[in-house]
Order: structure tokens, then C-alpha cells, then sequence
């Protein structure tokens, strides 16, 4: 299990792009404690979380595969073409 805490809130860090580096982020901090000791604890790091997610993910993510060349399979059809009709439909 690994706690990731970052500094700006969830769409300050989806908005901004990782290359900027213009946010940082806390990683390591003892578990069980409460939230100010983990803070304490915790290793400040510069940059973007979605790095270390990325890093994470990759570490987690097992073998590469190629994807399908074709969508759906005999459980799954396609219902047509992307971006479907559901996108375009307006709910007034």
C-alpha cells in the first residue's frame, strides 16, 4: 500500500501538465499514526504525482500486450462507430 498526498487540489493537478513541474507532492510517511505524523514523516518531492503514479502503474501493469486490431468480440459487439451516438445526444 503506498499513500501519495499531493499539494494542489485533484484539478489544479489534472489540469496542469506534468512537464511543467510546477506542483509538488509528499511520499513515505509512516502509516497508522494519524494524518500530521504521516505528514511529519513524509519526503516532499518536486514535481508532479502523476510521475510517480505513472512510475507506479508500470510497476503494477504485468506484461504489454498489443491491443485487439478489431473491437468487441461474440459476448461484447460494437454498437457503432466511435464517438457514438450517446456523445452527441443533448439533454435539455
Amino acid at each position: 500500500m503506498e499513500f501519495v498526498l499531493g499539494a494542489s487540489g485533484h484539478v489544479a493537478g489534472v489540469i496542469n501538465p506534468a512537464s511543467k513541474n510546477r506542483r509538488h507532492y509528499w511520499i513515505k510517511g509512516e502509516l497508522g499514526k494519524g494524518p500530521d505524523h504521516w505528514l511529519e514523516t513524509a519526503e516532499k518531492q518536486e514535481g508532479s504525482w502523476w510521475n510517480h503514479w505513472s512510475e507506479w502503474l508500470k510497476r503494477k501493469a504485468g506484461k504489454k500486450i498489443e491491443a485487439p486490431k478489431e473491437y468487441g468480440n461474440s459476448t461484447y459487439t460494437p454498437i457503432e462507430a466511435a464517438p457514438g451516438s450517446y456523445v452527441k445526444a443533448r439533454l435539455d
